[in-house]
């Protein structure tokens, strides 16, 4: 194994794309199977940019929410990140909701966010109490459901998905699918992460401070997934002049401020890794180490952070 090893040889991509950045590294003893892998990965999520993002007028996203009939047919990906974003709600109870698109736009959200946005500390002195996320009332994401034959979405008119940051740890589980044969491979979709390969080596994953320029913690992995979600980078005022970001509470449709302002989650792909970093912030300073079930890191209101270590590399 260590010879196999030492004799890849990494080809590695860095882009623009979901309006952050991505990498794909793919590791072979030929650097140019490397090469192209990562060329076509690259192409890839490039290609899904356009497809899934709510911002682009003529998107697949974008013609599902607008379309007015119950019955959507829709690509087998679209119907796949779709079913993500409801098993998310069923795992978790409606805590993380697939149909908060209204309330993410009434919260001022209704382009490429382009930043800086407002200092996380003087966020945090803005905000109101804190409190733990809650389930929406309506639970529209009830309404919704997938038909895998048909590759279709069914639900009411009126009510919109947007899966958010589930898409991209649908989009990097995906990748691993087509590198999984190479020796190793990294996909980063604008922090979510797919680790693996056939001779993965031990890779350190930083986790850096959401107050300043600092890492928290290096966890040591071969493989599996990995997701941060927090408030510290998308942060505005809204029109009526109170602070707000991408991470709502469900139960009430405004940002949520839970006492928890980031959180970092290990998990076995990056879409498990995706809902259960969303689900622990969601849910406070309380609770989060009960979601982290995988290993993870959760950074408080006050700068301080708890770290829940898998042990060993994973």
């Amino acid at each position: 194994m260590s010879a196999l090893v030492e004799a890849l040889i990494e080809q590695r991509e860095t882009f623009a794309c979901f309006g952050s950045s991505c990498t794909v590294i793919a590791a072979d003893g030929n650097p140019d199977d490397a090469a192209a892998a990562t060329l076509r990965a690259r192409r890839q999520l490039l290609g899904w940019h356009g497809q899934f993002s709510r911002f682009e007028p003529g998107s697949e996203l974008t013609r599902l929410n607008e379309d007015t009939g119950e019955t959507v047919t829709v690509s087998p990906l679209m119907r796949r990140v779709v079913e993500a974003g409801l098993q998310a709600a069923r795992a978790t109870g409606g805590l993380v909701d697939p149909t908060l698109l209204t309330e993410i736009e009434q919260a001022g959200y209704q382009s490429h966010y382009e930043g800086p946005g407002v200092p996380l500390r003087i966020a945090l002195a803005m905000a109101p109490p804190r409190r733990a996320g809650r389930p929406s009332p309506e639970a529209n994401w009830r309404l919704v459901r997938t038909d895998r034959r048909a590759s279709s979405v069914i639900r009411p008119a009126g009510v919109r998905i947007d899966p958010g940051g589930i898409a991209k740890g649908v989009f990097a589980d995906e990748l691993s699918a087509l590198l999984a044969d190479h020796g190793a491979f990294v996909i980063d979709c604008g922090g979510d992460l797919r680790l693996g390969g056939r001779a993965a080596p031990v890779r350190e994953v930083h986790v850096a401070s959401p107050f300043e320029d600092a890492t928290l913690h290096t966890f040591a992995l071969r493989s599996g997934g990995v997701a941060t979600s927090g408030i510290g980078k998308r942060s505005w005022i809204d029109a009526d002049g109170h602070v707000s970001h991408h991470l709502l509470d469900p139960g009430t449709g405004k940002p949520a401020f839970t006492g928890v302002v980031q959180v970092t989650a290990l998990a076995p792909t990056a879409t498990e890794a995706e809902i259960l970093s969303k689900t622990a912030l969601l849910r406070g300073p309380a609770h989060a180490h009960e979601v982290l079930v995988h290993g993870g890191l959760f950074v408080l209101d006050d700068g301080d952070y708890v770290v829940l270590d898998p042990g060993g590399v994973g």
